[in-house]
């Protein structure tokens, strides 16, 4: 898997201001949708999405598959982590989007411990064993604590997808 396709850089997000898990999903759905209506090359910064793609996706459609999907049982893995997920037909390639919040929030996470750090991830829906990998990457990549650290210590989102992307080559090294 590479993150580096399935990221931009522009899908790192870093907010103060959001103090609640509807709100984080809002922010999270709004990227994906930026983020699904681009494409093929996820990593060129700066694209001007009108030309690329005329059928926007509403992210309202995300939300309610993000939140759905949290009606089913929580996506917080626990140590600050959240990993909110949806395979829908709305795009036919993953896409994610990374949010670190100053300060957690309920996730309703097992360990009851406040969320900062939530990659959200859309899928195709014919995406099913897809789906579980990338997922089952991610979580391992989350686990990480030192990974999980390195985000927390980054001041901005390009410094994020950086690590995202340098921690992934140096776990493909090793």
């Amino acid at each position: 898997m590479n993150l580096d396709t399935l990221i931009s850089s522009n899908a790192v997000i870093i907010s103060k201001t959001i103090k609640s898990k509807k709100r984080a999903l809002e922010v999270l759905a709004e990227q994906l949708a930026t983020e699904a209506t681009k494409t093929g090359q996820h990593s060129i910064a700066n694209i001007d999405i009108d030309t690329v793609n005329t059928d926007a996706i509403d992210p309202l459609e995300i939300f309610h598959l993000l939140t759905n999907r949290e009606k089913l049982g929580s996506t917080g893995i626990g140590h600050g982590v959240a990993l909110p997920h949806a395979r829908t037909d709305l795009t036919d390639h993953a896409v994610g989007a990374l949010l670190k919040l100053d300060k957690g929030i309920d996730f309703d996470s097992p360990d009851q411990q406040p969320t900062d750090l939530i990659f959200s991830l859309m899928v195709p829906e014919h995406y099913t064993d897809e789906h579980l990998k990338i997922l089952a990457y991610l979580a391992s990549l989350f686990s990480d604590e030192n990974f999980c650290k390195a985000l927390r210590n980054s001041n901005n989102a390009e410094d994020m997808h950086k690590q995202l992307i340098s921690w992934q080559l140096a776990s493909r090294a090793s």
